[in-house]
């Protein structure tokens, strides 16, 4: 894609000169994009749609940690998280727009690497990049990117529309992506005391996978649409199971049981939990970035849910409001607290 063989400095190129760089690249996959990059906004016009727009940003040293994260992935994952937040609402992303602020001491080839990912992640998922904005930075690279997607009037799902009885489930298997993350820091650590000592990655692919390029759900939003149903309500893992729950019970006026002896663990997660001499329960129920599916659904509609593989049933919705517990192998209740990541707590 980028055929870059030397070092360009940012400085040489000027911001105007990047995004014309940039712009070359990228390929559009909808005709509703009347306009793209290239005037002062973008132009779509989806037909008789209802438009779900989210945004979310990702800072070097909060989000991302360059010393273990490559470039590439880096690119990659901050559209996967936009692209999560409208399958979590049932919607079809369908275009995205880039903002980065950036250091001039950057080169135009690690820019390349970063929209290497951006690219991939946009053509994997067909959603077109439409524009943006660059800026400099002083302290670190940070990435902002806005999510656009489309959805029939009546196909939207919310937080809110959860009811007693409703049957409580999760996609694919939660707590890897904490497990990765533990892994790299332990490793950076080691390497940081001792710089001879080279960080020891092998045997766990999974685990870093889940962390440094986490896949969004579009496979189980389009099995629920063949199979001819929606949940009555759902967002995505990206602060903990524990506490997504809690955003459900409350936006729906309910309460919840989990049993934790449901809840999907990978092997590879429980290995690293037991290596790390931690709890694997407690890295699913409180782990965040998991960009997994949580979800209520009716009764009557279990047995269209259960052809998909990997969407598993971990408990259900009570009438209680607040009361919202996780049941354990000894059949006691312990309450579901928000112990998920929360940026402006001490």
């Amino acid at each position: 894609m980028f055929e870059n063989s030397e070092k360009t400095t940012l400085e040489s190129l000027g911001e105007f000169g990047l995004i014309e760089h940039l712009k070359k690249h990228v390929v559009l996959h909808h005709p509703e994009t009347i306009m793209g990059i290239g005037d002062d906004g973008a132009v779509i016009q989806p037909e008789n749609k209802q438009v779900i727009i989210t945004t979310d940003m990702l800072t070097e040293g909060i989000h991302f940690d360059l010393r273990y994260v490559p470039l590439k992935h880096l690119g990659y994952k901050a559209v996967a998280v936009n692209l999560s937040d409208i399958y979590a609402m049932n919607g079809k992303p369908t275009h995205i727009t880039v903002s980065i602020a950036v250091s001039s001491k950057y080169t135009l080839e690690a820019i390349e690497e970063l929209y290497s990912g951006i690219n991939l992640a946009c053509s994997n998922y067909k959603v077109d990049l439409i524009g943006g904005d660059t800026t400099s930075s002083m302290s670190g690279l940070t990435i902002s990117i806005t999510a656009v997607g489309i959805a029939n009037p009546d196909e939207i799902v919310y937080r809110n529309g959860a009811k007693k009885g409703d049957l409580i489930c999760v996609t694919g298997n939660l707590g890897a992506a904490y497990a990765g993350l533990q892994l790299l820091e332990r490793e950076k650590q080691i390497f940081l005391e001792n710089t001879s000592i080279q960080p020891d990655l092998e045997g766990h692919d999974y685990i870093l996978e889940k962390q440094l390029k986490p896949e969004p759900r579009a496979d189980i939003i389009r099995q629920m649409k063949e199979l001819g149903f929606k949940p009555t309500a759902m967002i995505d893992i990206s602060d903990g199971l524990a506490s997504e729950i809690l955003h459900i019970c409350k936006a729906s006026v309910c309460g919840c049981r989990i049993d934790a002896e449901k809840i999907p663990i990978d092997q590879d997660t429980w290995n690293m939990a037991e290596e790390l001499n931690m709890s694997a329960i407690t890295m699913a129920l409180y782990g965040g970035e998991e960009y997994e599916l949580l979800m209520t659904i009716r009764q009557e509609d279990y047995e269209k849910a259960r052809m998909i593989a990997d969407l598993h049933v971990i408990g259900y919705i009570t009438d209680t409001p607040g009361a919202c517990y996780f049941i354990d192998s000894k059949n006691e209740l312990h309450p579901i607290t928000a112990s998920g990541w929360d940026h402006f707590s001490k």
